[in-house]
């Protein structure tokens, strides 16, 4: 009963991560994330240093750990950038694009309800935006994160997913490498995404910050 339990959730799994794949067909999440605020200086971009390996490579700043069972999350934290945010679940419209969290509420965070939950083995997506007409918004400073460091995704059954931030990266729209952000992978893996690059008055942001971690530390309820 056991085996039968663990492939039903494996199987379960699976299908979530190919919820997760919708995504790469049909989201430009750049384009939901610009907002036309009054801005007064522009957020911080990642170094080079922060990058992913020649070729795309991302290596792994940590020992990945094994996957955690799957449970809702409610609360993202990054402990070096002062970010504390509730996270909502978000869902693709009739257009098939994702619903953004809503634009008056900058202080808080959604994950893409339809794929991986953070701390299961796969791809979990969480976006916020970056600012809003009022100034800075929650991931204002995520170009600012730095290899070896950590993003905790506190979860309904009360245990924690802790990852480890294995690179940083901005994008711009037009080169956006859907598969290689969004696509499946067989550890518990984390993507943070945000609007980046060149700002415009007419027409946002250029393009996207991402920031690339995997499950380290789980902490169990």
């Amino acid at each position: 009963m056991a085996r039968e339990a663990r492939e039903a959730e494996e199987d379960a799994a699976g299908r979530r991560q190919k919820g997760t794949l919708l995504l790469v067909a049909t989201l430009l999440i750049g384009a939901w994330l610009i907002q036309d605020g009054n801005r007064t200086s522009s957020p911080p971009q990642p170094s080079a240093a922060q990058a992913a390996a020649a070729g795309g490579a991302v290596e792994p700043a940590e020992v990945p750990a094994e996957p955690m069972p799957r449970a809702l999350p409610v609360l993202v934290r990054i402990p070096e950038l002062s970010v504390t945010a509730p996270l909502v679940p978000l869902a693709l419209g009739a257009d098939g694009h994702l619903v953004p969290p809503p634009a008056d509420r900058p202080r808080i965070a959604g994950w893409y309800a339809g794929g991986i939950t953070p701390g299961e083995r796969g791809t979990a997506i969480v976006a916020g935006h970056v600012d809003n007409a009022d100034g800075p918004a929650v991931f204002y400073a995520l170009g600012a994160l730095r290899r070896g460091e950590h993003v905790d995704v506190d979860r309904a059954d009360h245990s924690t997913a802790v990852f480890t931030v294995d690179a940083v990266e901005v994008y711009d729209r037009s080169a956006f490498p859907d598969r290689r952000v969004y696509g499946p992978a067989d550890r518990p893996e984390l993507r943070l995404i945000t609007c980046g690059g060149t700002y415009h008055a007419a027409t946002g942001y250029s393009g996207n910050v991402v920031v690339y971690a995997h499950l380290t530390r789980p902490r169990p309820a």
